[in-house]
């Protein structure tokens, strides 16, 4: 589970500071997709960058887990932080990312070994969890393939794999079918809900996009910085 909590976010700008995020509330519940819209320029992506702690707020909350188990991510250290994001949550940003000369099952097996130990039991659980991953997301077939031989929607769901390796709590992701064709795009984004259901993840997805809105639980419109009306799903 994740809320952000009256989360307000400003940028100096000369002698002065605009508002980019300005006392929103969005709650993202386990199993669920979230939808994040609005016109360019409205704080969207700020939004997720709080959510991710990329960036700290000047005021709110962001509470990420369930009970006594929840946690102020906007409390924590820089350090503390990037521990966070490497074992609770998940990020698709809006272009895929991923290394030019690495396989798709490299991708994986490079992140999950991220912060752990390198051990042969800690390795084979690992590539254990890296065919889990790359069967659930439809590219087994294509794991030995580097980013060049993979079309846009499967370089994506490369990246959708990427995120999940730690099993995180929270899904973040960027405008992911900003790239891609509608068919393709329909593809990945129905790929996201049943995975976000699957792993009872709770996901929180910026699109400018609503054709596809079908797949969302919630969705929250930021107009200005601000949580508008909600859209109809």
């Amino acid at each position: 589970m994740i809320t952000l909590q009256n989360i307000t976010l400003t940028f100096p700008d000369g002698e002065h500071r605009i508002t980019a995020v300005n006392n929103v509330t969005i709650h993202g519940e386990n199993g669920t997709v979230t939808g994040i819209t609005g016109p360019s320029g409205s704080g969207k992506s700020s939004i997720l960058a709080v959510a991710a702690t990329l960036i700290r707020p000047d005021a709110g909350g962001i509470l990420i887990g369930n009970g006594t188990d929840t946690i102020d991510a906007a409390q924590l250290s820089k350090k503390d932080a990037t521990a966070l994001r490497r074992e609770r949550i998940g990020i698709v940003f809006q272009q895929s990312n991923l290394i030019p000369a690495l396989t798709a099952r490299e991708q994986l097996q490079i992140m999950g070994r991220l912060g752990g130990g390198t051990g042969r039991t800690k390795r084979a659980k690992i590539d254990a969890r890296v065919n889990e991953l790359l069967d659930a997301v439809g590219l087994s077939a294509h794991a030995n393939k580097r980013p060049h031989q993979l079309s846009g929607g499967q370089r994506q769901r490369v990246s959708i794999a990427r995120a999940l390796i730690h099993e995180p709590e929270v899904l973040l992701v960027d405008e992911p079918t900003s790239a891609l064709d509608q068919e393709s795009g329909a593809e990945v984004m129905g790929l996201i809900a049943r995975l976000t259901r699957e792993r009872n993840t709770a996901t929180l997805l910026v699109t400018h996009d609503l054709v596809h809105r079908n797949v969302f639980d919630d969705v929250i419109t930021i107009v200005d910085g601000r949580v508008s009306e909600p859209a109809a799903v």
